[in-house]
């Protein structure tokens, strides 16, 4: 069975955003490949931040990924900070990255843009993306298309220790995209990438009536001034796209028609989505309180998957520092 990897930041409660844009596909995913999902807590330490505030929306990200769906039976999800050989990786990896490669980093550009002092972290953090991927030999990597550049790195950086210390016979593969089938969905303001910090996005665990109130004033399509005007629904910047992402076909089918067909206003477009949004959010908001309730579900979930990931990526590191002809720990680490 091939191997997946993919990570998320712990920014606290889950919103659909990162819902449709990644958990729902490894949800799936992880009946079909050996799967790996880690909560990247180093990655969020390269911007200022209280650590208390980290711990809990650490552990709010856990607790919406287990209640999406996700099942420690089937998939390995833990914390990077857990698993120590991901920064070893890293490191190594760090002395065959070129600097050029890092600095022409869309990601790093935009972000070093911003700060008056750029901070290491920022540069080196595709390394530590790489490391999180090739700890664990994965074969796939289910990403969006934003984040298929830090993907290629990851294969420049497989290539590059494969021709220096294991030549005749490649030790790292080369990671492959596994686009999300949801493209990236603005956000309720019609403008932006849905965001927490924007506030243009609605959370997982929201309750119908909030989420109604998020929805009702939603930009649509512009021409439609009126309920008598013609609409195009691909021009609508939200509504339509997720009706295509929660209703059924037949629902999205009508919304076209009646859209083009001035058979509906925006508002009864809306009126038709949120029982969708409900339908699907419900049993995970239900399942949230549950493990609200015992956190030892969820901390014991974690440390289960850590001591799995660790089993993996301690061989990883053994064959690594053996080629590299670096000693092992004294424990045999």
């Amino acid at each position: 069975m091939a191997r997946i990897f993919s990570g998320i930041q712990p920014s606290g409660e889950l919103h659909i955003g990162n819902y449709l844009g990644a958990v729902k596909n490894w949800v799936q995913l992880q009946h079909q490949y050996e799967s790996f999902f880690c909560v990247v807590n180093y990655h969020a330490i390269t911007n200022p931040y209280d650590p208390r505030d980290l711990e809990r929306r650490t552990h709010e990200m856990a607790v919406g990924l287990l209640a999406s769906g996700i099942d420690p039976a089937k998939a390995t999800l833990f914390l990077q900070s857990q698993v120590p050989e991901h920064t070893e990786l890293a490191w190594i990896f760090n002395t065959i990255t070129p600097l050029g490669e890092l600095e022409r980093q869309v990601a790093f550009k935009e972000k070093s843009a911003r700060q008056e002092q750029v901070l290491a972290g920022i540069l080196n953090y595709p390394v530590l993306q790489a490391a999180d991927i090739l700890l664990y030999l994965a074969n796939l990597v289910p990403v969006g298309e934003d984040q298929v550049q830090h993907l290629e790195l990851s294969r420049v950086i497989a290539r590059n220790w494969n021709a220096r210390f294991s030549p005749s016979a490649p030790y790292f593969p080369e990671p492959q995209p596994r686009l999300t089938p949801t493209r990236r969905i603005v956000g309720l303001d019609g403008q932006a990438k849905m965001s927490k910090s924007l506030g243009n996005t609605i959370g997982l665990l929201e309750e119908p009536d909030a989420i109604w109130e998020k929805l009702r004033p939603a930009p649509t399509d512009p021409a439609r001034q009126r309920k008598t005007d013609k609409g195009d629904p691909d021009k609508c910047p939200t509504i339509y796209q997720l009706h295509k992402a929660f209703s059924p076909e037949a629902t999205v089918a009508e919304v076209e028609v009646n859209c083009r067909g001035a058979k509906w206003g925006c508002i009864d477009c809306k009126k038709a989505l949120l029982p969708n949004i409900v339908a699907e959010l419900s049993p995970i908001r239900e399942r949230a309180k549950e493990l609200q309730a015992k956190p030892s579900l969820v901390s014991g979930a974690l440390e289960a998957g850590a001591n799995k990931a660790r089993g993996v990526a301690r061989e990883t590191i053994r064959h690594v520092k053996d080629a590299m002809g670096l000693p092992l720990a004294i424990n045999g680490g």
